[in-house]
């Protein structure tokens, strides 16, 4: 190991950056993004108003919103050879790998490609955000067999997600309840797709290429995709499962040391405090379905595991239910986490072209002894 390092495996505890953009206190279980708690933003703001804090660094004025919004709507339709890609793709292809596909040739087609400025990566900021909703739905309608729908222009960003994604405008609690889970999800420091993004970022490549290095992040199932996976194992308990199948189910899982996933986290050792509001999401959006057997059973889980293994849910846990019961299909909770973290992902490059520097850490070399005897070739 070179002289004055120190090995820390996952770069546990690390302080790799500074961020003005995300407040993380695990201890206390605080999450805020440029000093405004994430409990306010959830329940008073919008997710347009969040990424404007994000990008801006403050919320915007109601003129400012109105001009903001227009940017977004604007920037929504995707170029029809993105279209025409997705019918080439095959019908089973993840779609993780869709849209890293899809955010290459959005990079293609951007005018300000080429332009590294902060003003040109503030558009495309705007333009990766929009259009990444619209490429997901666009990609799911086409592997279905179905005509994409074009984005609305009088809806919100969530409201259009969810249009664009079922043919059908969402009520007001639906519009809602996805609108919180975008802002709950949209940053969160130094996350592992986050931080994947800030060293693509750092080469000084574009943004383009940095989000695909942040969505391949995302794809690995130890970041990205336990909300899918706490889906799979409701359903696999089936709906109408009794209180006493539900509980001999999880501690089976802890008989066979498998874990349940929606569990614990790197950070928080609290309740992860965007659960909380999931949470009730979840449950509100039961209630005006007519059963609330997926939100009863997350909370008996919830209640056992917080029981028996100490362990509080984390922002997967809920989210599962309350996509569900939102009819999203469970391949596309992933996509779902991309749409939301765009803007914070994007937050985070623009951060570190403003004050770079190039991310290279050391490696603790365990081979063999240098140095080796080389043997010809023909004497091996």
């Amino acid at each position: 190991m070179a002289e004055g390092t120190q090995l820390i495996r996952g770069l546990e505890g690390v302080v790799a950056a500074e961020t003005r953009l995300c407040d993380l206190d695990g201890k206390n279980a605080r999450l805020a993004y440029c000093g405004y708690g994430i409990d306010e933003l959830a329940r008073q703001a919008s997710y347009e108003e969040v990424a404007h804090l994000l990008w801006q660094g403050e919320l915007p004025t109601r003129a400012e919103l109105r001009q903001f919004n227009a940017e977004l709507i604007a920037a929504r339709p995707i170029p029809a050879d993105l279209e025409r890609a997705f019918a080439l793709m095959p019908r089973d292809t993840d779609p993780m790998r869709a849209l890293q596909a899809a955010v290459a040739v959005l990079g293609m087609h951007d005018p300000d490609a080429t332009d590294n400025s902060r003003a040109a990566n503030r558009r495309k900021a705007a333009r990766l955000t929009s259009q990444m909703a619209t490429a997901i739905c666009a990609h799911h309608r086409v592997r279905s067999g179905q005509t994409p729908i074009p984005p609305s222009r009088d809806l919100s960003h969530a409201a259009n997600f969810l249009y664009m994604l079922t043919g059908n405008r969402p009520d007001a609690l639906a519009t809602r309840a996805f609108d919180v889970a975008l802002i709950l999800h949209a940053d969160h420091e130094l996350n592992a797709s986050t931080f994947a993004g800030r060293v693509a970022a750092a080469t000084l490549t574009d943004i383009y290429s940095a989000v695909v290095a942040a969505i391949g992040t995302l794809k690995g199932p130890l970041h990205g995709g336990a909300n899918a996976d706490v889906m799979r194992t409701l359903l696999e308990l089936g709906e109408d499962a009794t209180g006493d199948r539900i509980d001999d189910f999880v501690r089976g899982k802890f008989a066979r040391k498998e874990k349940i996933a929606g569990f614990g986290h790197r950070v928080y050792k609290t309740e992860d405090p965007r659960a909380t509001h999931l949470r009730q999401m979840s449950r509100d959006l039961g209630k005006r379905a007519g059963s609330t057997a997926w939100s009863d059973m997350s909370q008996r889980i919830e209640a056992l595991v917080k029981s028996e293994k100490k362990l509080n849910p984390n922002v997967d846990f809920y989210s599962a239910s309350m996509y569900y019961t939102l009819g999203i299909p469970i391949d596309l909770y992933t996509p779902i986490f991309a749409v939301s973290r765009m803007s914070g992902w994007t937050a985070h490059i623009l951060e570190q072209y403003a004050n770079n520097r190039l991310i290279r850490p050391r490696a603790d070399y365990i081979g063999p002894e240098y140095p080796q005897r080389f043997v010809p070739l023909e004497q091996r």
